[in-house]
C-alpha cells in the first residue's frame, strides 16, 4: 500500500518538520544577560523589564550575567530581539542574550531537525547511516551551528573508542577465541537446551559489560544455530523463541556493566563531562553498574523462559572432542586485548583518554599479525561506528548548544521540582527505557542527558546520578526491533516475529527497570553517590 512505501514515511517526516518549524514559538518572559557587568542595558530598558533578584546568584557564577523579566509578557517591547536590538544600539558588542523560559529561533529550528530524524530513525524509509549523515548536513543547513562544530562529533572520542571495541571483537573471532567459548559452554551445558540456553545467555550477557552487546549477541547466535538446526528446532516454535530472544535480551542488560558495553554508556559519560566537567572512570562506571548488570542479565533470560517455555524433548547433541591447547594466535589475542583493558581500568592513573589506549591496542594487533587491515576493512561496520555513533552525539550536543534542552529543562522542571533523587531517577529511567526502543541507545541518550542535566542541576541532584541511570536504563530497549543491535541481529534470522520480541518485552522492561531503581537505591547509598 501506498502509505506503507518508503516515499510516503519520506514525505510524512518532511511535511511533521514543516508543522513544527510553522508553529507559534513561545518567547518566554525571562532572558539572561551575560557580558554587562555594568549593568547598562538594564538601566536602558527598565521601563519594559524588571531585574529578577534570583539573577543576583547567578552573577556570582559568571561574571556580568543576570535575568531580566518582561513587563508585558508577548509585545514587542518584552522579547529578546528587543534586548539584541537596545544592546546594539548601546554599543554593548560582548552582551549576549539568552532564553530562560522561552524557545530560541535557533532551538525550535532545531526541533523541527529533531522531528524529521525521529520519524526517519523509527520508519527507516531510507538506511540508518544516511539519516546519521543528514544530522551534520541538516544542522549546518538550517544555521544550528558551523560546518566544524557539525561534523567534529563524527569523529569523537566515544566514536573512536566504540570502533576498538568492534575491532577487538572482530579479533576475537578471527583468532577462534569466540569458537572456543561456544565448545566451552555446550561442553557445560550437556544436552539440556533449557540449561544451554542460560548457560550460553547468561555469560554473554554478562561478557557484554567488557565487549560490545552486539558483538557478544553475535557471537552467541553463531554458536546456537548449527545446534538448533541439528536437533530440528524450527523458526517460530516456543523454543527457538525462548533461544533467539534470550540472548538480544541478556547482551543488552549486561552492556550496562561497563563503559565499552555499550556506546550508551561512554556517551553519558562523555556528555556528563562535556555539560558539568564531572568525569565517570572506567572502573567507577563499573563499580556502580555491575551490580545492577548481574541482576538484570539472569532476570531477562528467565523472564524470556517464562513467556516461551522451550519443549523439553528437544536434547542438544554431545560432544566428546576436545579443542586441544590454545595457539599463538589466541594467546596474542588474549594478551594484547587484556593489555588494553588495563590501560582503560587504570586511566585514573596515566590520564591517557580511551580512544587513544583503545588504538594502540588496534595497532599491536595488526604489528603482530592478530589482524589486517583487510580484516578491519571488511569486517568493521563503518557506517554503525562512525556515521550512527557520531550522528548521535553530534544530535545530542546541538540539543544543548541550541538552547532546546535547557527550554525542555525548564519546563518540566516543575514536575519533579522538590521530589528528590529517586522520582527524577524513576522518570528519566522510564523516559530513556521508552524512547531507546524508537531509535539507536547512542542517539536517545545523546539527546535526553542534555535535558535531564540542567533538571538536576536545578534540583540540586548529582548529575552523575541521572548519566548512570540514562545509560543503564537505555540498555532495557527490548519492545522494538529496532530499539538496539542486539534485538536486530537476533531478528535478522528470522527465528521470530517482531510481535515476539514485542511480547517479551512487555514483560521485561517494567520489571527490569525496578531492579534498576531497586539496585540503585541500595547500592548507589552505600557507595555514598546518593
Amino acid at each position: 500500500m501506498f502509505y506503507k512505501t518508503n516515499g510516503f514515511k519520506l514525505c510524512a517526516a518532511l511535511l511533521i518538520g514543516i508543522i513544527v518549524f510553522i508553529l507559534p514559538r513561545p518567547e518566554g518572559t525571562q532572558f539572561k544577560i551575560t557580558g554587562d557587568s555594568a549593568k547598562i542595558l538594564i538601566q536602558n530598558v527598565g521601563e519594559h523589564f524588571t531585574l529578577i533578584p534570583d539573577g543576583e546568584i547567578e552573577a556570582k557564577k559568571k561574571t556580568g550575567a543576570y535575568i531580566l523579566k518582561a513587563k508585558v509578557p508577548g509585545s514587542s517591547e518584552g522579547s529578546a530581539d528587543f534586548l539584541v536590538k537596545k544592546a546594539k544600539e548601546l554599543d554593548l558588542e560582548k552582551v549576549q542574550v539568552d532564553y530562560v523560559d522561552g524557545l530560541s529561533p535557533k532551538a525550535k529550528r532545531f526541533l523541527a531537525i529533531l522531528a524529521v530524524l525521529i520519524i526517519l530513525f523509527v520508519f527507516e524509509p531510507i538506511p540508518l547511516e544516511i539519516t546519521a549523515v543528514l544530522i551534520g548536513v541538516s544542522l549546518v543547513i538550517m544555521q544550528i551551528t558551523d560546518v566544524k562544530n557539525a561534523w567534529a562529533p563524527y569523529m569523537h572520542p566515544v566514536v573512536i573508542f566504540i570502533m576498538c571495541c568492534l575491532i577487538f571483537a572482530i579479533a576475537l573471532e578471527k583468532a577462534g577465541l569466540t569458537k572456543r567459548l561456544g565448545y566451552f559452554i555446550i561442553k557445560k551445558a550437556g544436552n539440556s537446551v533449557t540449561r544451554f540456553t542460560f548457560i550460553i545467555a547468561i555469560g554473554l550477557g554478562l561478557a557484554s559489560s567488557f565487549m560490545h552487546d552486539a558483538a557478544a549477541c553475535a557471537i552467541g547466535i553463531v554458536t546456537m544455530l548449527p545446534l538448533m538446526r541439528a536437533v530440528g528446532i524450527e523458526p517460530h516454535t516456543s523454543t527457538a523463541k525462548f533461544m533467539m530472544l534470550s540472548l538480544p535480551f541478556a547482551c543488552s542488560s549486561g552492556g550496562m556493566g561497563s563503559l565499552i558495553g555499550g556506546g550508551r554508556c561512554m556517551v553519558s559519560a562523555a556528555f556528563l563531562k562535556e555539560f558539568t566537567g564531572l568525569e565517570i572512570t572506567f572502573f567507577d562506571w563499573i563499580l556502580y553498574a555491575m551490580p545492577a548488570a548481574i541482576i538484570t542479565v539472569p532476570a531477562a533470560v528467565f523472564i524470556v523462559y517464562m513467556v516461551y517455555k522451550p519443549d523439553p524433548q528437544f536434547k542438544l547433541p554431545d560432544f566428546d572432542e576436545s579443542m586441544g591447547a590454545m595457539t599463538s594466535l589466541e594467546k596474542k589475542t588474549l594478551a594484547i586485548i587484556a593489555f588494553s583493558f588495563v590501560l582503560w581500568l587504570t586511566k585514573g592513573l596515566h590520564g591517557i583518554d580511551y580512544s587513544i589506549t583503545g588504538m594502540l591496542g588496534v595497532t599491536a594487533l595488526v604489528l603482530f599479525k592478530v589482524l589486517t587491515w583487510r580484516d578491519i576493512n571488511d569486517n568493521l561496520e563503518w557506517g554503525t561506528s562512525l556515521f550512527i555513533f557520531g550522528g548521535g552525539i553530534s544530535l545530542g550536543l546541538a540539543m544543548g548548544y541550541s538552547g532546546a534542552a535547557d527550554y525542555f529543562a525548564n519546563l518540566f522542571f516543575p514536575l519533579i521540582q522538590g521530589k528528590g533523587w529517586l522520582v527524577l531517577f524513576v522518570g528519566v529511567g522510564v523516559f530513556g527505557a521508552l524512547v531507546t526502543n524508537a531509535m539507536a541507545n547512542v542517539a536517545a541518550a545523546a539527546l535526553i542527558l542534555p535535558i535531564v542535566i540542567p533538571m538536576a542541576q536545578l534540583e540540586g541532584v548529582n548529575p552523575t546520578i541521572l548519566a548512570l541511570c540514562l545509560g543503564m536504563a537505555t540498555s532495557f530497549a527490548m519492545l522494538l526491533v529496532i530499539g538496539c543491535p542486539p534485538n536486530a541481529i537476533a531478528y535478522s534470522y528470522r527465528y521470530f516475529k517482531s510481535s515476539d520480541l514485542t511480547k517479551a518485552g512487555l514483560v521485561a522492561t517494567p520489571i527490569l527497570l525496578s531492579l534498576l531503581v531497586l539496585v540503585a537505591a541500595v547500592w548507589w547509598r552505600i557507595l555514598g553517590l546518593i
